[in-house]
């Protein structure tokens, strides 16, 4: 099976606008910002509440502490949130007109329920289409994890930050450009 694409900036920004005219927009925008910017997988992303990413006061946690049976593997693993990712999930919160915190945080609007994984894949493979791009769900992850090498990140932190057991599987996940080729030979 081929590996999901590496999305550019420029299709990054197309999905954004995509996202901004379907019926569930803000729904959809938070679901690809924790797949592009926070390198979650789509199953982890179905499977998130409201608890998980904000006390019970409404703040927006740092980290997002995964239990086992939230990731693959049955392996628990802490996800770190950039500030963009953190402002995300307090906007959809906030726009959101009743919530519990239990509530799954990216829910159907159909029936209030969690999407499965299939669905949510589904809705990501539906988008990217719109945009006219061609891969699957785990293009965010994969994106996340080059973005972050291409900018210099160690590949054991990006490894913990992917929550991979084996490093060798996070080099699969990220793509070397020729431009970050070209800057790597400039550092020297």
């Amino acid at each position: 099976m081929a590996q999901a694409s590496v999305l550019t900036d420029t299709e990054i920004r197309r999905v954004f606008r995509i996202i901004e005219t379907t019926r569930h927009a803000e729904r959809n925008r938070l679901a690809f910002t924790l797949s592009i910017f926070a390198g979650l997988r789509v199953g982890e992303i179905a499977a998130l509440t409201i608890s998980d990413v904000a006390t019970p006061d409404g703040n927006v946690r740092r980290e997002i502490k995964l239990d086992a049976h939230q990731t693959k593997g049955s392996k628990g693993r802490t996800v770190v949130l950039a500030t963009r990712v953190r402002k995300e999930i307090e906007a959809y919160l906030k726009a959101r007109s009743v919530w519990r915190h239990d509530s799954p945080l990216i829910a159907s609007q159909r029936n209030g329920r969690a999407f499965s994984t299939v669905s949510l894949s589904m809705l990501f493979k539906e988008i990217y289409e719109t945009a006219g791009i061609r891969t699957s769900s785990h293009s965010g992850r994969r994106t996340f994890a080059t973005r972050l090498n291409a900018r210099g990140v160690g590949m054991r932190t990006i490894q913990k930050l992917m929550g991979h057991r084996n490093i060798g599987t996070t080099a699969l996940y990220c793509d070397v450009s020729d431009e970050t080729m070209r800057n790597a030979v400039e550092l020297v």
